[in-house]
C-alpha cells in the first residue's frame, strides 16, 4: 500500500501539477499577444481616422477576433507538444513503474487536451467581443403585418428552417420565415390580446412538428401546429389573462408553467394536457414566469433523486404587479425565496443559465423603470441598472463580453440587455451600476 501511494503521489504531480504550471505560463504568453496585436490595431485605426475620416470600417475589429482565435489554437498544438516532452522527463526522474498502463504519456496529454479544447470552442461559439458587435450592428429586416401592438416574440431553428412568431394585442399569431423575409402563417382564434408566444420544443423533439404556443388574455393557452395549419390542444384552468409561459428544460420539454391575472402559476403536463400544481403565494397578477437551468446546490430532497416529473433541481421564479419576485421549487411546488426591491409591478423575469456563466442569478425589468439583478444563493439583490426613461418589459443575458480576455476563454458573459417602452434597448454590463454601455433606440415614426 505504501508503494502504491508514493506511486499516486508521483502521477498526481504529473497529471495536475506540471499541466497547470505550463497552462498558466502559456495563457499568459497568448494573452500577451493578444493584447500586444490589440494595441498595435488601436493605434493603426487611430491614423487612418486622422486620414480619412470617412472610412470607416469592421473589418479590423473582426480581423483581430480571428486573430485571437488563430493564437488559442496554437498555444493548444504548442501546449500539447511541451506536456509531451515534460511528462516524458518526469516519468524518468521520478522513477514510476507503469507496466500496467501502456501509453500512460498519452492518455495523460489526452486527459489535460480535453478542457483545452473545451475552451477553445467556447471561445468560437459561445461568446462574442460586445464592441465588435456594437460597431457591426444594423437593422436587418422589419416584418409588418400586424395591425396592433406586439406583445411577444419567440425565435427557433426547426429543421433547415429559421423562423420567429409572434403575438399580438390584433389577437393573432403569426409566424414568419426568417430567411425568406415573408409571413407563413397566421392564427386567429384567441379572443383578445395574445400576451405571450414559445415555440414548443416538446412536440419538435418528440414529435417532429412545428408548433407553437399562445397565451392570451382570453384566459386560455393554445397550441398551433403551424406547418399542418391546425390547433391541437386548448388550456383553459385560469380565472384571469395569462402574461408569461414557459417550457420546461428538462423532459424535452413537456412540462409548461403559465403566469396569471388569478395571481397563481400553473403547471402543466404537455403530454397529458394535465394541471399538475396551482402555485399561489403573489398578491396580484403574475405577469412573467421562467424556469433555471439545473440548479444542484438548491435541491434539498435527497429522497427522490429524480422526482416526479424529472425536475429536481429546478426552480420556477415569477415576477408580479406585487412589486415582487417569487423562486418555487417545481417538484414540490413550494415556495423558496421572495425577492422585494422593485417600487412597481415586476414585468419580465429571466433565471441565470449555466451557457453564460450566470447560474444563480435572476435579472428583472419593472415599471420603476430599473433593471435589477439578484443573487439565488443570499436572496439579495447584486446590482441595479438605472437610466430607462420608462417601464422595462424586457430583459436578457447576453452572449457578450466586454474586453476581458480571461472571461472570454471562460466562456463568462458580462453583459445584459433590456427593452422599455420609452423605446430603447439598453445594455449594462453586470459587474458595475454604472450608465449603460450602449442605446439602440427604436422607430420614432408612432409614439404613443
Amino acid at each position: 500500500m505504501e508503494i502504491f501511494m508514493i506511486q499516486y503521489v508521483k502521477l498526481k504531480k504529473i497529471v495536475f501539477d506540471v499541466p497547470s504550471l505550463i497552462l498558466k505560463e502559456k495563457s499568459s504568453n497568448i494573452f500577451s499577444s493578444y493584447n500586444n496585436l490589440r494595441l498595435a490595431q488601436k493605434e493603426k485605426e487611430k491614423m487612418t481616422t486622422h486620414i480619412n475620416e470617412k472610412q470607416t470600417s469592421t473589418r479590423p475589429a473582426l480581423l483581430t477576433v480571428h486573430v485571437y482565435n488563430v493564437l488559442i489554437y496554437l498555444f493548444c498544438v504548442k501546449l500539447l507538444e511541451d506536456i509531451q516532452v515534460v511528462i516524458q522527463h518526469w516519468i524518468r526522474i521520478l522513477n514510476i513503474t507503469l507496466g500496467w498502463i501502456h501509453d500512460f504519456d498519452k492518455i495523460v496529454v489526452n486527459y489535460v487536451m480535453f478542457p483545452l479544447f473545451f475552451i477553445f470552442i467556447q471561445s468560437q461559439i459561445t461568446v462574442f467581443m460586445f464592441d465588435v458587435f456594437i460597431s457591426s450592428s444594423k437593422l436587418i429586416n422589419t416584418f409588418t403585418g400586424h395591425s396592433d401592438i406586439v406583445w411577444s416574440i419567440d425565435y427557433s431553428i426547426l429543421g433547415d428552417g429559421q423562423f420567429i412568431c409572434s403575438g399580438s394585442a390584433d389577437e393573432t399569431v403569426r409566424v414568419w420565415d426568417v430567411e425568406n423575409n415573408k409571413q407563413i402563417q397566421s392564427f386567429n382564434k384567441h379572443s383578445s390580446a395574445v400576451a405571450c408566444v414559445k415555440f414548443s420544443s416538446y412536440h419538435y423533439h418528440n414529435y417532429r412538428r412545428n408548433v407553437i404556443c399562445s397565451a392570451s388574455v382570453d384566459r386560455t393557452i393554445r397550441f398551433w401546429d403551424f406547418k399542418d395549419n391546425k390547433e391541437l390542444q386548448i388550456f383553459n384552468k385560469h380565472t384571469g389573462w395569462i402574461g408569461g409561459i414557459e417550457f420546461s428544460p428538462f423532459n424535452g420539454g413537456r412540462y409548461l408553467c403559465s403566469g396569471s391575472e388569478d395571481n397563481t402559476i400553473c403547471l402543466w403536463d404537455v403530454e397529458t394536457s394535465k394541471l399538475l400544481h396551482v402555485l399561489k403565494g403573489h398578491k396580484d397578477c403574475v405577469r412573467s414566469v421562467d424556469i433555471s437551468s439545473l440548479q444542484s446546490n438548491n435541491n434539498k430532497n435527497e429522497s427522490n433523486s429524480i422526482g416526479v416529473i424529472g425536475g429536481n433541481g429546478y426552480n420556477i421564479c415569477s415576477g408580479s404587479f406585487d412589486n415582487t419576485i417569487i423562486l418555487w421549487d417545481i417538484e414540490t411546488a413550494k415556495q423558496l425565496i421572495v425577492f422585494k426591491g422593485h417600487s412597481k409591478g415586476v414585468m419580465n423575469v429571466k433565471y441565470g443559465s449555466n451557457e453564460f456563466g450566470c447560474a444563480n442569478t435572476i435579472l428583472s425589468g419593472s415599471n420603476d423603470e430599473s433593471v435589477r439583478l439578484w443573487d439565488v444563493r443570499s436572496g439579495e439583490q447584486i446590482q441595479v441598472f438605472n437610466g430607462h426613461e420608462r417601464g422595462v418589459y424586457a430583459v436578457e443575458y447576453s452572449p457578450f463580453v466586454i474586453k476581458n480576455n480571461s472571461e472570454a476563454v471562460s466562456g463568462n458573459s458580462n453583459v445584459i440587455c433590456s427593452g422599455s417602452v420609452d423605446n430603447t434597448i439598453r445594455f449594462w454590463d453586470i459587474r458595475s451600476n454604472k450608465n449603460k454601455l450602449q442605446a439602440i433606440k427604436g422607430d420614432e415614426k408612432k409614439k404613443e
